[in-house]
Order: structure tokens, then C-alpha cells, then sequence
């Protein structure tokens, strides 16, 4: 094994679903086990009291990347005032979005409104915009949403980076059918986010089977497999209470990959595959 070290993000998405989720990220940036968090501007226990305690993590020194994590499907509320199409005031659901952006039914106006709106909240409250970009459910690689994505991003904060969300080749599973649905969407999101200027990780890892058996502690080695300097492992830790289990069907895993992060082991992998998480700076 190679004993060149490989500066890697490990980002936790999500910040803002609920109470839980937020205690459990801001936890983990205290104890320097994650550099990145992906911050949903429109979930409801997100507001400037929570961006307030998070900013003060990074006040003595920058501990953690902050990201705008763009949320476009439901439980979620739109924050612009005309977005469509809409389910009794909320996001269309993910597949529901999904089958609207493939048939080229969304409005790319609305669309650009929208992620708009969540830029302009992420600025009011952290007073400063995105260290990057990426989306909830991984909508900014759905044809339609791509376009107004990376528009916004190149207009408004050119200077951040964005989440592909493409495997190295040496760490893909054809049999992961979820990451090969990611690597093909990926293809063309960097193309377009490289004829604009905007810069994005060379790797991406961290899809997996959300089942309830799924050992997180077994699986996160794989992710480490092939990524290179700069490459990007998404993570979902979190404590489960009503808020999360009202929100998100992703629950008790949440609080599986916390205990793997606030474990012994977890800074023991890092060594031995000769990784170190990236300073934020």
C-alpha cells in the first residue's frame, strides 16, 4: 500500500432536518471526525439560532466547510413563492421530480428562482455564501436541475465548489445499482460544470443500501478504495427523535454511522489506509 496520504472530505449532509441531526453533526465537528456539513436551508429545524451555534465552531479556527445542501422534494416546502409543480404546498416527492425532470416538464426559470431563494437564505444567516454546493436526494444531477444549479452557483459564488457524485474506477460495484445510476448522471454534470468554470470533487463515495442490516463499519473501507486527494465520502450520522422519523426515512442507520464516526476505530481506518481528513481551509 502506497504511503502517500490522501486528503479526503467527509461530509455530513443534512444539518437542519431535525434537532437530532443537528446535535449529533455539530458533535462530530467538535471532535474533528468530519471537515464538511451540507446545510438544508429549507428543512424546518433550520433557522439563524442553529446556523448561529454551528458558525461558532469554526470562530478560533476553520474546522468545517460549510455547504448550501439544495432541497427540492418533499416533505420540504418550497421557499420562492410561485415554485412548481408542488403536492399540498410541498416538493414533489423524489420520484415524482425525477420523472418530471427526465420528461423536461420543470420551468427552468422556477427552478433557478428557488435554489435562488435558498442561496439568498444560506448568505442572511451565515453572512457569507456556500464553501460549496450539493443536493438533497442528489437532485443537482437530474437533467433541468443541473442547468439551473450550476447557473446559480457560477453567477452567485463562483469561487465555491460543487458535489459530483462519480466513483473513482477502482472503487465502483456494478452490482451497486444506485452508485451506477450516480456515476452515469455524473458524466454529463461535469461537463457542463466545466464549460462554466466551476470547480468539483475528482471523486465521490458513500452510496450504500440503506437497509436496516447494512453494517456501516464493514462498508465504509470500500468507500476509501481508489478516492484521491480532494475526493469526497458522503455521510448521514444523526440521533434519531420524532422530528427525523416525521421528515426523512433515513433513521436508525443515522445513529449507526454516528457511533462508527465517534468510535476508536473509526481514526484507526483512517491511518490505516493512509487517509487524513482535508484541512477546510
Amino acid at each position: 500500500m502506497s504511503s502517500h496520504i490522501r486528503h479526503i472530505w467527509l461530509c455530513a449532509d443534512d444539518y437542519g432536518v431535525s434537532p437530532g441531526v443537528n446535535a449529533a453533526i455539530r458533535e462530530l465537528i467538535k471532535r474533528g471526525r468530519i471537515n464538511a456539513t451540507s446545510v438544508m436551508v429549507a428543512a424546518p429545524h433550520f433557522n439563524a439560532e442553529q446556523a448561529a451555534v454551528l458558525s461558532r465552531l469554526n470562530a478560533d479556527e476553520k474546522r468545517v466547510a460549510l455547504g448550501l445542501h439544495v432541497t427540492l422534494t418533499g416533505p420540504h416546502r418550497p421557499l420562492s413563492a410561485h415554485f412548481s409543480p408542488q403536492h399540498d404546498g410541498r416538493f414533489l416527492p423524489l420520484n415524482g421530480l425525477l420523472r418530471a425532470a427526465t420528461a423536461r416538464r420543470l420551468r427552468p426559470a422556477v427552478l433557478v428562482a428557488e435554489i435562488e431563494a435558498q442561496f439568498r437564505k444560506f448568505v442572511d444567516v451565515f453572512g457569507k455564501p456556500p464553501d460549496f454546493f450539493d443536493g438533497h436526494q442528489h437532485v443537482q444531477l437530474f437533467p433541468q436541475i443541473r442547468d439551473a444549479f450550476l447557473a446559480v452557483v457560477a453567477e452567485h459564488a463562483p469561487a465555491a465548489w460543487v458535489r459530483q457524485c462519480g466513483r473513482p474506477r477502482h472503487g465502483r460495484r456494478i452490482r451497486d445499482h444506485k452508485a451506477l445510476v450516480l456515476d452515469i448522471l455524473s458524466v454529463r454534470f461535469r461537463r457542463k460544470a466545466s464549460k462554466l468554470g466551476v470547480a468539483f470533487n475528482p471523486a465521490f463515495a458513500g452510496s450504500y443500501s440503506f437497509r436496516a442490516k447494512a453494517n456501516f463499519a464493514r462498508t465504509f473501507p470500500l468507500f476509501l478504495s481508489g478516492l484521491p486527494d480532494g475526493g469526497l465520502v458522503m455521510c448521514h450520522p444523526g440521533l434519531v427523535d420524532t422530528e427525523l422519523k416525521r421528515l426523512d426515512s433515513l433513521t436508525t442507520l443515522r445513529e449507526h454511522e454516528f457511533a462508527f464516526f465517534s468510535s476508536d476505530a473509526f481514526p484507526k481506518m483512517l491511518a490505516e489506509h493512509n487517509v487524513a481528513l482535508a484541512h477546510p481551509h
